[in-house]
């Protein structure tokens, strides 16, 4: 897929929104996906989390991971593999077109990370 591939992304929220309240829930169809920003960039994961059904966008981010509030696993937001464990939670591609944050509503599969 090429950054001009436009077919499937969804326009989210606006990067400027997200800068300021660090993490938000979004819907893209029948998927609801996590936003962070960790640093300057945006990660996106499936909001439930893999281990106990949680919603990611009440977590956190600790020292670059995104820890779900519900047992404090820590993900990592490039691959989604949980610290310590075997479990991953499923990521997306994001990317900034005009000061809005687009997310491919598909997950990356585990061997493309």
């Amino acid at each position: 897929m090429t950054d001009t591939d436009t077919t499937h992304w969804i326009a989210t929220v606006r990067y400027a929104d997200l800068a300021r309240r660090r993490r938000t829930r979004v819907e893209l169809g029948d998927r609801a996906v996590a936003l962070f920003l960790v640093g300057d960039r945006v990660f996106a994961f499936d909001d439930v989390c893999v281990h106990k059904g949680r919603s990611l966008a009440r977590g956190v981010v600790w020292q670059g991971r995104v820890v779900c509030p519900a047992h404090q696993w820590a993900f990592d937001p490039e691959t989604g593999r949980a610290e310590g464990r075997d479990e991953c939670q499923p990521v997306h591609d994001v990317r900034i077109v005009d000061g809005v944050v687009h997310v491919d509503p598909r997950p990356r599969s585990h061997e493309e990370i």
